[in-house]
């Protein structure tokens, strides 16, 4: 292990970071730790200027130097990852990516973080980084523990035949196994079970779900899908705004060094709780990580011609609780929701423009007709591939459809649904895509009707006027025990989606075209295939 001493984000350890500025790194999707050094983003000095100016939450960060580093030449430039649909890059507000981090330490079961959680699978899993893998350990590296890992904890695991069997969730989807028994008390009976791999019960369902990423935390603001690390409070500063009564929720830094324990002990099976030093060193690690599609293969540069995607301008994003938000518009600034939540790429919407027209025919008696106007030269295709992802975004903001049978959606008083509203309605957090105030909604991805196969099927039925429902997740309802809750998860982070397919909690959507056509026909929004070609091209570039 390299020698770091650790140094308060004051201005010689600002200085040190602005001289690491260059260097770059991640993890591999092994899950093994890169040997170079990787860096990228504002000085924490910086960072944590611009947080107080913008209101931004942020968290009090130290900075890891290595000793090398001092007096060492500058280091390598950051390495973009590539995806399918070009490259993506993180930077941090550290400077650089500390490797020496105990998010990459292994521990208990030989699992660390970055297992679950790797730079170039968008700081998430693949299914084709997992298969890798796979291969290239026999199905003996650590992400592949029966704990988690497997369909069924009780899955045989003997043989590679029996492996490639028993971890097929993890393998095909980048799904873990989440076990959670039917909470107490419930509004709602576990009626039947129908789990293709014979282990699920009401002692414990098996909920398969997508690991979230450890980047871009400085947009969210509840931790999990179901939310179980963003606890309600009694006080604090988050809290809805004119709720009556009082509605406030814990930090998300809080949440987070929760998280952090509850995965050692859990998915790493370790006997014994992080330390306080790990679990705060873990936390400013991965709160100061930003992460977005830096180039795009049809496209090129985000940033070129004034545009402004990147990891970089992400990192300089103005984010906090109730910032835009839909019911009660900032709670800041008292400005009024606005639908044009994203603008990075506006300045592309003209590129495509069409050819000037004719010329208007000669007048009566005129001997010398107009000159025709001078005729543009035609589109470049990077050009027209800029104006789609625009027109994209326009349409992400807004494309109008009624918002019909969505549990947990904001209800205007005197307003019942369906409500008119665009993506953008949820997805509010300017440039980001998360909403700012925790939001969970049953949009129907769990719904019996989108069961596959390979997925366990409960129908639950309440208690009290005997409807039943079939859901292959019950969401926050396994939390609360509330009917009204089942199906509910968190709206996420919408950056870097490129390069961390499938989507949606359950990796039902293996690209973002299927994303696009799966909102389109929920919704009846009636998208033709040029505008769902355009809102694809914009999630793309993310």
């Amino acid at each position: 292990m390299r020698a770091t001493i650790r140094l308060a984000a004051t201005g010689l350890a600002a200085a040190i970071a602005a001289s690491l500025a260059g260097c770059g790194g991640g993890t591999t999707d092994s899950g093994a730790a890169s040997t170079r050094p990787a860096a990228g983003g504002p000085s924490p000095a910086s960072a944590t200027a611009a947080a107080a100016d913008t209101g931004a939450e942020t968290n009090v960060v130290t900075t890891t130097v290595s000793r090398a580093a001092l007096g060492a030449p500058a280091p390598a430039a950051p390495l973009p990852q590539p995806n399918l649909d070009g490259a993506s890059l993180t930077v941090s507000r550290a400077g650089y990516i500390d490797m020496a981090n105990p998010f990459f330490t292994p521990m208990g079961n030989g699992r660390s973080c970055a297992s679950c959680h790797s730079e170039n699978a968008g700081w998430s899993v693949t299914p084709s980084g997992l298969a890798q893998r796979f291969e290239q350990s026999q199905g003996a590296d650590p992400v592949f523990r029966l704990v988690d890992g497997a369909n069924s904890p009780t899955a045989a695991v003997a043989t590679l035949d029996q492996k490639r069997i028993a971890y097929s969730m993890l393998l095909t989807k980048g799904l873990i196994r989440v076990g959670m028994a039917m909470p107490a008390n419930a509004e709602f009976t576990l009626l039947r079970t129908d789990d293709p791999y014979g282990f699920a019960s009401a002692r414990e369902l098996s909920l398969f779900r997508r690991p979230l990423p450890s980047a871009n935390l400085a947009f969210i603001s509840s931790v999990m899908w179901d939310g179980r690390e963003s606890p309600s409070a009694a006080t604090g500063v988050n809290c809805l705004l004119n709720a009556r009564p009082a509605q406030c929720y814990a930090s998300i830094d809080s949440g987070l060094l929760s998280q952090a324990t509850s995965a050692v002990r859990g998915h790493a099976e370790a006997a014994r709780e992080l330390s306080a030093a790990d679990q705060r060193a873990i936390v400013d690690f991965e709160s100061g990580l930003y992460a977005a599609q830096s180039t795009s293969n049809a496209a090129g540069s985000l940033l070129a011609n004034g545009a402004g995607g990147g990891p970089q301008a992400l990192a300089g994003t103005a984010f906090y609780f109730g910032i835009n938000d839909l019911e009660a518009g900032d709670y800041r600034t008292q400005a009024p929701f606005d639908r044009n939540v994203m603008t990075m790429f506006g300045v592309w919407r003209n590129l495509a423009a069409p050819p000037a027209p004719p010329p208007p025919p000669p007048l009566p008696g005129q001997r010398n007709p107009p000159p025709a106007p001078a005729q543009p030269a035609p589109a470049s295709a990077a050009d027209l591939a800029r104006a789609s992802i625009a027109r994209g975004e326009a349409l992400f903001n807004n494309r109008p459809f009624n918002i019909t049978q969505v549990a947990g959606f904001p209800q205007r008083p005197g307003q019942v649904q369906p409500q008119r509203g665009s993506c953008a309605s949820c997805h509010s957090a300017p440039n980001t895509g998360s909403h700012s105030v925790p939001l969970l909604l049953a949009i129907g991805v769990a719904d019996g009707r989108f069961r596959t196969p390979d997925m366990p099927l409960y129908t639950l039925r309440n208690n009290a006027t005997g409807e039943t429902v079939d859901i292959t997740d019950p969401g926050q309802a396994m939390l609360t025990g509330r009917w009204r809750d089942i199906g509910k998860m968190k709206v996420p982070v919408l950056r870097n989606l490129s390069a961390r397919a499938p989507y949606f909690h359950n990796g039902s959507q293996p690209d973002l075209q299927g994303v696009v056509r799966f909102y389109d026909r929920r919704f009846q929004i009636g998208l033709t295939p040029q505008e769902m070609a355009d809102l694809g091209a914009f999630l793309k570039a993310l």
